[in-house]
């Protein structure tokens, strides 16, 4: 949607127009650490999008020469995915879905071209465009004792977008292992997504999972990579993936399907 379009939906949402920031970036020497904050579901409405993209931003602006980002959350969730209950709660359903999947294809795409490695420090439940942020990084730790990585579309009627599953391939190699994300819309403990490959390693707490994340970042800048050499190998090796998420072209199954 155009600014203007994105503008007037706002306006007509006083739900979202006066939260506070929904998160939180802070540089530990080369190390950035982007924290959802509260102890909601972080619902992926424009608020919270624009706030992580923003934050995104401000990364790639005060990158050094090697970097690392560790993006996490409080509470009992990662991220509940997109915020279906603000897009029912109007008229404009369909467009407020578009705008929500826009917003997140940006988020997405300045995650798969940051000029530095990317992990999600999975401390709660991540679903359904929630599991996409996290997919998005390049590595994906998570907790044991609580929280599941869940696709959800098929419980709650809405068919999963293209770009999402081309993310699901470029991150998961079993094709057994994806068809059991996505048509028996499995929730994943850590134990059984560490087994399937769908994350690095799962750990005993949130604390220790963001201790290992903060850990791994470290080493990794260690090794001294320069920042837009390693971008470009990204680009490369998710190509597929990166053209899925500036691809529109499926959009109107996607909001059009049942909510």
């Amino acid at each position: 949607p155009s600014s203007y379009r994105k503008k007037k939906l706002l306006q007509r949402s006083p739900r979202l127009q006066f939260k506070a920031k929904m998160c939180t970036l802070e540089k530990r020497g080369s190390i950035f650490i982007l924290t959802l904050t509260g102890d909601g579901e972080h619902r992926l409405n424009p608020t919270l999008l624009d706030s992580i993209q923003s934050s995104l931003r401000r990364v790639r602006q005060e990158a050094t020469a090697s970097s690392a980002l560790v993006t996490t959350a409080h509470g009992k969730f990662f991220s509940n995915g997109y915020d279906i209950a603000w897009a029912r709660s109007s008229d404009e359903v369909k467009e407020r879905m578009i705008l929500m999947d826009s917003l997140l294809r940006s988020v997405v795409s300045d995650l798969l071209t940051l000029p530095m490695p990317t992990i999600a420090a999975v401390t709660g439940h991540a679903s359904a465009a929630g599991y996409t942020l996290a997919l998005a990084h390049d590595h994906v730790l998570m907790r044991s004792d609580r929280g599941f990585l869940y696709m959800s579309e098929l419980d709650i009627n809405l068919v999963i977008p293209a770009w999402f599953v081309a993310l699901l391939e470029a991150k998961i190699g079993s094709p057994a292992a994806r068809r059991h994300v996505v048509l028996n819309a499995a929730k994943l403990t850590a134990k059984e997504a560490l087994r399937l490959g769908v994350i690095d390693s799962a750990h005993d707490s949130a604390a220790e999972t963001v201790e290992a994340a903060l850990a791994l970042a470290a080493d990794l800048v260690k090794r001294g990579w320069v920042g837009h050499v390693y971008a470009q190998n990204r680009k490369v090796f998710l190509g597929r993936v990166i053209r899925a998420v500036e691809d529109t072209s499926e959009r109107k199954s996607y909001t059009t399907s049942r909510l």
